[in-house]
């Protein structure tokens, strides 16, 4: 099971997110590359919330493909090109997973693959092995 950590010793999150994970040293390690706010039928919403969770369901997917749980979630890293769009990311995120911390990274970039995407989130998933 991970370990998620928030020592004392470093500034506290100002989100739902955890400083570090540590993991078992027999894991199951999905790596998930970026997903975007576009659904299979290649349906892209519009607007950052709507896009943002339609990324999450997309790796949500993924995850569940991979025989893996939300909770093995250990890091997600969100790219977005609203400004200021924080705050959305942490509401959307709150709603698809809750209070699952995993550790997290949100940039603010100039665009994605396509002028399009308002955000792209890519992540890891790490389940310890059963031996």
């Amino acid at each position: 099971m991970p370990r998620y950590l928030d020592p004392p010793t470093v500034p506290g999150t100002a989100g739902r997110y955890s400083q570090g994970v540590l993991l078992a040293p027999y894991s199951k390690r999905l790596i998930i590359s970026g997903q975007v706010g576009r659904s299979a039928a290649g349906v892209v919403p519009d607007g950052l919330e709507a896009q943002a969770a339609q990324a999450l369901d997309n790796i949500l997917a993924i995850v569940e493909a991979a025989e893996m749980l939300p909770s093995d979630i250990v890091k997600l890293n969100v790219f977005c090109t609203v400004r200021g769009g924080v705050s959305v990311m942490r509401d959307v995120r709150l709603k698809k997973l809750g209070k699952l911390a995993p550790a997290s990274t949100y940039v603010e970039v100039a665009g994605l693959a396509d002028a399009a995407y308002l955000v792209e989130i890519e992540g890891e998933a790490v389940r310890e092995a059963t031996l």
